[in-house]
């Protein structure tokens, strides 16, 4: 039986309305990508408030790798709340933060001894990870990357590249952020010499820091192993081997920025994985808590033990409810498989998405991780021009077919899909069909 099932146009009256309250309540700059109003949502769909069943393709931004409502979370949080919702744990110690630091310094990369520190959000996350950094070397100077995305804080925008719209008309921005070019080898001018990465090469990187920054002055580097806000763009594995050693030699810290990767996205739980990286300090955050808002940095235990007393912490951060729910999403990561699951959802998507491509030649790119994967969509093959306006007509028809979509990249020409991991082969295939007939429609409609 299919799971879309369309009742009104997209968006219908009840949402329309909905949509018209939002417009007179709320702030202008928080942006509403599809026109539609949710009342229900479990597992990978959604139902707006004209009782319209769509598949979620969106995942909340990739926050819910284990579905909507998964039911242990469910139950975690419900037990929690009969106990209590909030003390602050800066003031009062309870155990489901403790368990759940215990549990992330056990499972991330590395053997070595760990701290834990839980906030609320990834950009959160981020600027505490450069704080830590910053006081365990007593150095100024952080390095990120070209097409990367940190977050809308004040820090986290200055370490974020792209301009529109996260930047445009907030600065002046936090000093000490130096951006280097990240190896997107789709848009490098180079190519790939003998297979390897042009840009895996510690004396290019030495030239390209020479007349920006000293690495001796650099606390820490901050890289996404995989693009998210930037494209769904994974890196070589030799340039991060690279950047990684040059990172050691120079007493840099190196932060893998785990926020979207992390939790099975990308066929691991953490991307790192794939690479065979230990990071300094990782952050995560999105599906961490299941759809409840938490996020952690985790890291060496001299390097998260640096910071002073009362220089780290929050009123919210590690809330009991987001704990027992990250708890138990963790648990539902081991015990139903879910990387291994979104390592099958990946090839299927992969498979899906190099067929479209032998078809299609706005299709310029297919790229990614496990089921962390996108399509970059161009004007033509030969000048890999950017088609925003593709994109956006893909999202729009996708839509009316049942589908929601969301775009991504530093142009705006990425289609992502970032579906919960634990959706059926069956949704995944109704949905893709629905996404292939939204492609054919919108480049029938730009040529036309």
């Amino acid at each position: 039986m299919p799971v879309i099932h369309l009742t009104t146009e997209i968006p219908g009256p009840e949402s329309r309305a909905l949509l018209a309250r939002r417009a007179a309540a709320v702030a202008r700059g928080v942006p509403a990508v599809t026109p539609i109003a949710v009342v229900h949502a479990e597992g990978a769909v959604l139902t707006d408030a004209d009782g319209n069943r769509l598949i979620d393709f969106g995942g909340g931004i990739g926050v819910v790798n284990t579905g909507h409502r998964h039911p242990g979370v469910v139950d975690a949080v419900r037990a929690q709340l009969d106990r209590f919702a909030h003390v602050c744990f800066p003031v009062s110690t309870y155990e489901p933060y403790i368990e759940l630091a215990e549990r992330l310094n056990r499972i991330t990369p590395g053997t070595h001894e760990k701290r834990t520190l839980f906030v609320n959000s990834g950009a959160e996350a981020v600027e505490n990870a450069v704080k830590v950094a910053r006081s365990f070397t007593g150095r100024p100077a952080i390095l990120c990357f070209e097409h990367g995305f940190s977050g809308r804080t004040n820090l986290a925008m200055a370490l974020t590249s792209k301009v529109m719209p996260y930047k445009k008309g907030f600065g002046p921005f936090a000093p000490e952020v130096y951006r280097i070019p990240y190896p997107y080898c789709y848009r490098c001018t180079e190519g790939r010499a003998g297979g390897r990465c042009c840009m895996a090469s510690p004396e290019r990187l030495e030239r390209n820091l020479a007349s920006t920054v000293d690495p001796q002055s650099v606390a820490a580097v901050i890289m996404e192993l995989e693009l998210g806000e930037g494209g769904f763009v994974p890196a070589p594995e030799e340039y991060v081997a690279m950047l990684a050693a040059f990172a050691r030699r120079h007493g840099i810290l190196f932060i893998a920025d785990e926020i979207q990767t992390g939790f099975g996205r990308t066929g691991r739980l953490f991307a790192c994985e794939h690479y065979g990286l230990v990071p300094d300090l990782l952050t995560t955050a999105k599906s961490l808590a299941g759809g409840l808002p938490l996020a952690a940095v985790t890291g060496r235990a001299d390097v998260m033990d640096a910071p002073q007393v009362g220089g780290l912490g929050g009123t919210y951060g590690g809330n009991p409810l987001a704990c027992v729910a990250a708890l138990a999403v963790l648990d539902a990561m081991e015990r139903e498989q879910i990387p291994a699951r979104a390592e099958r959802a990946g090839r299927r998507i992969r498979r899906r998405f190099d067929g479209w491509a032998d078809r299609f030649s706005c299709i310029g790119d297919v790229r990614g991780l496990g089921a962390m994967v996108g399509l970059e969509l161009v004007s033509d093959r030969a000048s890999r021009g950017p088609d925003k306006a593709l994109a956006g007509r893909v999202l729009a028809e996708a839509l009316t077919r049942g589908v929601v979509l969301l775009t991504c990249g530093t142009y705006g020409n990425v289609i992502r899909v970032l579906a919960p991991l634990t959706a059926d082969d069956a949704l995944l295939d109704e949905g893709l069909d629905a996404m292939e007939a939204a492609l054919e429609a919108a480049v029938s409609r730009g040529s036309a």
